[in-house]
């Protein structure tokens, strides 16, 4: 039964390919490649915040949304490709999904990887350690802006909490779009940045084409 009549699961994906076409739907899309080096440069340049106190449960992943389907669920029906859910849950029992990090496909639904773009723990110290409750459980289940996306397992692990300055998609067609993606999100979260960060994000930023 399609997710659009009751809602896709928060399952996973084991990688059975490295190259494929990306799914029928994607994240929202990011501003103009001017408009992400103008909201870069206006980032605030700070040193990163202590993490004590931090936990991924303080963001609240992941929450349900109106139709009765987790955000994680959520993720999975719009990014996916040909989904199809078990009867009368959000589970689904088929379907396949594009990892844009590593330029792989994954089916067979086991594990869920569902990455978020500016990680949790960076969030953290790098301004939400000093966010509300209500403003940790947005950020965690931010569907409006291309903040969630499908990654691999493996692609997911090796990111863990690292941003640009430490960690680079291995797939070089994809750094324009992360790069993009990462700056717009600690723009609109008004998150800090470092300066390793901001010429790492402006490196991957020369790849763009428009």
């Amino acid at each position: 039964m399609p997710r659009a009549a009751l809602g896709l699961s928060a399952a996973a994906v084991i990688i059975v390919g490295v190259t494929a076409a990306p799914a029928l739907a994607d994240p929202p899309a990011p501003p103009s490649t001017s408009t992400i080096r103008a909201e870069l440069a206006a980032l605030k340049v700070a040193a990163p915040h202590s993490m004590d106190g931090y936990a991924r449960d303080k963001f609240s992943i992941w929450a349900k949304q109106p139709d009765g389907c987790t955000t994680r669920q959520e993720v999975l029906a719009r990014d996916g490709k040909d989904v199809q859910d078990k009867p009368g849950s959000c589970q689904p029992s088929s379907g396949s999904w594009y990892s844009a990090y590593d330029d792989a496909t994954v089916t067979n639904v086991a594990q869920a990887t569902i990455d978020h773009m500016v990680p949790l723990a960076e969030a953290w110290r790098s301004g939400a350690d000093g966010w509300t409750a209500d403003q940790r459980k947005a950020f965690g289940n931010d569907l409006k802006d291309p903040q969630l996306l499908i990654a691999s397992e493996s692609s997911n692990s090796s990111k863990s909490d690292s941003g640009p300055a430490d960690w680079k998609p291995t797939n070089h067609a994809f750094w324009c779009t992360y790069a993009k993606d990462y700056t717009h999100i600690k723009s609109i979260w008004k998150l800090t940045t470092t300066d390793a960060e901001k010429k790492a994000v402006s490196s991957m930023l020369d790849t763009c084409t428009n």
